[in-house]
């Protein structure tokens, strides 16, 4: 039985982890995390109190977070600022949040020796274009190309330096888009979920063309998982679920199986440096660990999402109000 760290586990895709954790392992989870706009307590309802701990702290403070790893077996680092349009007004807090948090967390895994896995997006691989037959790797060059993608890149770098100059027994794992329960109402697939249960036609970016490879966040989860378990120290693996699909397509295919004309949707001014596409190979993670997504088929998935939301409006109804505000301030 393990004691884990999870930071950033009331966001989207830590808080899909620390439910996946509780259903299917007998560890205890300690929840650090600060509760910006993006975190959500009611993310956590109904886990078991004698298993999962909350603690509302900040990863750039360092006496929460050596109190924390000095009570830990293993860490798994999701906090991060992530939302490309937020990094594009204003870089700083990724800086912060990204960058210095990371290196607080690296220094207290050396001083504990703790196990510690770090979660990081294919976007610091930068994009692909959209003929290319080729899919990112974990030999693929950096390539970042906005402040966020930026900062998560720097971070895998802190991880791998630290691994290296110190030893610290980490793993770095780089992932695709995550869709699921949970995620805030900002993000492109629930937004147009959303939308489209308040009546509101969906929006999209440019001509729709950009591709994305979408996981679902239970198998994202379940790739962690299995990483932290068997994962060799020092190794970046990529989790991808061979999702690709333009944008256009998926609020095609939300629009269907919403029962409304596939299109039913505005166009709105692209948004600036918009990556062209990003596609994962993640055989290495499937062929050492052998792991393999549950949600192999996007439409299953989808599907399963759009039932989530329409079953907890009470979860989103808050944030949707602040979020379409804030859009509409920038014409999209």
């Amino acid at each position: 039985m393990a004691r884990l760290l999870v930071t950033g586990g009331a966001g989207f895709i830590g808080s899909n982890f620390v439910h996946h954790v509780v259903a299917n392992t007998d560890h205890h989870v300690t929840v650090l995390d600060k509760l910006t706009y993006a975190g959500n307590l009611a993310s956590l309802e109904g886990l078991p109190e004698d298993r999962v701990r909350f603690v509302q702290g900040d990863i750039c403070d360092a006496a929460i977070v050596d109190e924390l790893f000095d009570q830990a077996d293993s860490v798994v680092h999701y906090a991060a600022e992530s939302h490309n349009d937020n990094s594009l007004n204003d870089p700083r807090p990724f800086l912060d949040t990204n960058i210095i948090g990371t290196y607080v967390l690296l220094e207290a895994a050396r001083r504990h020796e703790t196990r510690y896995h770090h979660i990081s997006t294919d976007e610091v691989y930068g994009d692909l274009e959209l003929d290319d037959p080729e899919r990112f790797t974990e030999q693929t060059p950096y390539n970042p190309s906005s402040p966020y993608s930026s900062t998560k890149a720097g971070s895998d770098l802190l991880v791998r330096a630290w691994v290296r100059s110190f030893g610290v027994q980490a793993t770095i794992s780089n992932c695709s888009n995550n869709y699921g329960p949970y995620q805030h109402v900002e993000k492109f697939i629930p937004r147009q979920i959303t939308n489209v249960i308040r009546g509101i036609r969906p929006k999209l970016y440019g001509r729709g063309e950009n591709v994305r490879d979408w996981i679902h966040a239970e198998d994202h989860s379940s790739a962690v998982l299995a990483i932290l378990e068997g994962g060799r120290i020092g190794e970046t693996y990529l989790i991808g679920a061979d999702g690709e699909k333009n944008n256009k397509d998926v609020v095609a295919m939300i629009l269907r199986l919403m029962g409304l004309p596939e299109d039913a949707f505005d166009h709105v001014t692209d948004r600036a440096g918009h990556d062209l596409r990003y596609a994962i190979d993640s055989s290495k993670l499937r062929e050492e660990l052998g792991w393999e997504p549950r949600f192999g088929d996007f439409e299953a998935g989808l599907a399963d999402t759009i039932r989530w939301y329409r079953d907890h409006e009470s979860w989103w109804a808050d944030a949707k109000g602040a979020t379409e505000a804030f859009y509409a301030s920038k014409g999209q």
